[in-house]
């Protein structure tokens, strides 16, 4: 991981200002986690605030000791108590069968080996734990998906290896995972952001 990736990136993230829909998509993707969770790519804590009332805890996975920092405030501030679980997706550091529930909002286009990453989501997954994702990724569009892969190269060294191009549904069917449900459309409207925000909004379970 470079500099840029280090220690530019993840201040790009945290001082973004969200669009209010993406907002509205994020409590969406929240809505129904209980227990234990944990959350894939906590960054600075883009989803505190929306957790509902019966997550008792989350296990936050980030990477990112900057992002980290960045959602110190945050953290302190939140009714539902936050815990550092983590750097690598990849090999969650938790037992089989403890979570309720795992969250991810806009992660799974960064892990290097996505595949992996789900096999363990699925792993510490009690069963029936269910997976809640929204991911931006492939369009069915095929001119979007000509500009997709033209960025890509681009969109991966500017923003710490995210994809533009990964089918997030099939990858979380091949995994095992019981896809419940799943949206898929344009998060925002403006033609020209359609290779970024092709959202995939869903819910898979642990058999």
């Amino acid at each position: 991981m470079g500099i840029w990736a280090r220690q530019v990136t993840p201040r790009l993230v945290a001082r973004g200002t969200e669009p209010e829909r993406i907002r509205r998509l994020r409590a969406r993707t929240c809505a129904g986690l209980h227990g234990e969770v944990v959350e894939l790519g906590f960054g600075s804590g883009a989803n505190l605030g929306l957790y509902p009332a019966e997550v008792t805890r989350v296990v936050a996975v980030e990477p990112s000791d900057v992002g980290w920092g960045l959602g110190a405030e945050g953290r302190a501030r939140s009714a539902v108590p936050v815990v550092r679980g983590g750097l690598d997706g990849q090999r969650l550091d938790l037992p089989d069968a403890s979570a309720d529930a795992v969250l991810a909002t806009f992660t799974l286009c960064t892990i290097p080996d996505v595949a992996r990453a789900l096999q363990e989501v699925r792993r510490v997954l009690r069963p029936g734990g269910r997976l809640h994702f929204l991911e931006h990724g492939l369009s069915p569009d095929e001119g979007v998906q000509r500009w997709q892969r033209r960025l890509e190269p681009v969109q991966r060294r500017v923003f710490d290896g995210c994809h533009l191009t990964r089918p997030i549904d099939r990858l979380v069917e091949d995994s095992g995972l019981v896809l419940e449900s799943v949206e898929r459309d344009y998060a925002l409207t403006p033609s020209l952001a359609r290779p970024w925000v092709y959202a995939y909004l869903g819910r898979a379970h642990r058999a």
